[in-house]
């Protein structure tokens, strides 16, 4: 099975505001940037797109380790979510989950790959996570008059 890398990162210029994602994909001496924006979003839509995107693009079934220094996605994918499913994707108070069409989504793409989430401190040097923090800044600027 391929083994893959992503450094996923998403960014806002405001909450909402334009919004850009990015993402820095390897597997063996093979790598690849995403990145795209959306004119009015949120941070924590950025970070949940950035992953979809990334995950989204691999072309068969691969064991994939995601790096992102969002704690709302990490522990969205790996604690909440199965809590969020049980009740018919309401939250521990009884609320809609917000952005559910984009956790619905990476659910899917979760279970269509063995994928392993490290959470990374963001903005501390990591090389990978101020790499994707840069294309998703590009993503931001693209959508930007």
């Amino acid at each position: 099975m391929t083994e893959v890398v992503i450094y996923a990162d998403g960014a806002c210029r405001g909450n909402p505001g334009p919004g850009g994602w990015g993402a820095w994909l390897q597997s063996g001496e093979h790598e690849q940037e995403l990145f795209g924006g959306e004119p009015l979003t949120t941070n924590n839509r950025m970070e949940l797109t950035a992953v979809i995107q990334a995950l989204a693009s691999l072309r068969r079934r691969s064991r994939v380790t995601v790096y992102t220094d969002s704690e709302y996605v990490k522990n969205g994918i790996t604690a909440w979510i199965h809590g969020w499913k049980a009740r018919g994707w309401k939250t521990a108070d009884r609320k809609p989950v917000k952005n559910i069409e984009l956790w619905q989504r990476l659910d899917e793409l979760n279970a269509a790959h063995e994928v392993q989430w490290r959470w990374v401190r963001g903005h501390a040097g990591d090389p990978g996570n101020e790499r994707a923090d840069r294309l998703a800044n590009r993503g931001v600027d693209s959508v930007r008059p």
